[in-house]
């Protein structure tokens, strides 16, 4: 294949790419604690053999980038709903093991153990369950994570942080995991009654939904003319022979 072909198939495969990112990110402007995130594009250069100084570059969309800048935090008056202001992610455990979230809305499962909306344990700073007793009337959270019930401490909500922001990985809309261990963070601001709201732009984003449908499009009509003129050049030469 001509390697003007191949550059063009590559790039169309990285907007194609990209173009599904931003219609997520578009999709889950209304996901409390949601992060918006972006393709990563790298260019590939080879040296092509047999053209002195001639090379072959090459764009290729390797990875993603995970957003972190804060969302508007919105008062829902819930005693299980929290947000954290600044850094940091909640602690889930569930079957398939630990993860981090943004989102901070959470209920008492039958158990009495604080769950989110897909029944994942929220955990305290030691890493545990965080149980509501049964007749508890007046559950507070205070700034620095401590948790109580009609004037008695239960707990203290942890926050966390990945060892690197960069090794972030999404497990489905809300949720994320790392490759390496978290930390805790010292110095946590959690607020009762809020949640953190999405941090998607939707101006931007849908902005750069269109560049790159432009771009595809741009792209896709050279192949077609590439196509064209690839058969035009067998349709000459075959009546040549």
């Amino acid at each position: 294949m001509d390697s003007a072909m191949v550059a063009a198939l590559t790039r169309q495969s990285g907007l194609m790419r990209e173009m599904q990112v931003v219609a997520n990110n578009i999709a889950n402007i209304s996901t409390s604690g949601f992060r918006a995130e972006g393709v990563v594009f790298a260019e590939h250069v080879a040296r092509l053999e047999g053209i002195s100084g001639g090379g072959l570059s090459m764009a290729n969309a390797s990875g993603r980038n995970i957003r972190l800048m804060q969302g508007d935090i919105e008062p829902t008056g819930g005693p299980y709903d929290f947000a954290i202001e600044g850094e940091g992610f909640f602690l889930l455990q569930s079957a398939e093991g630990e993860s981090l979230t943004r989102a901070g809305h959470f209920t008492p499962n039958d158990a009495g153990e604080l769950v989110n909306a897909d029944g994942h344990l929220l955990l305290d700073a030691g890493g545990a369950p965080i149980f509501i007793p049964p007749d508890a009337r007046n559950v507070v959270l205070a700034r620095d994570g401590t948790l109580s019930a009609d004037g008695r401490p239960i707990t203290q909500l942890g926050l966390w942080q990945p060892g690197d922001p960069n090794d972030l990985h999404h497990l489905d809309g809300v949720r994320f995991r790392t490759e390496g261990p978290v930390q805790p963070m010292l110095e946590a601001t959690i607020l009762q009654g809020f949640v953190e709201s999405s941090n998607v732009d939707p101006v931007s984003q849908i902005a750069r939904m269109i560049e790159v449908q432009r771009a595809y499009e741009m792209g896709q009509g050279f192949l077609e003319k590439e196509d064209e003129r690839i058969r035009n050049f067998l349709r000459t030469a075959g009546a040549q022979v």
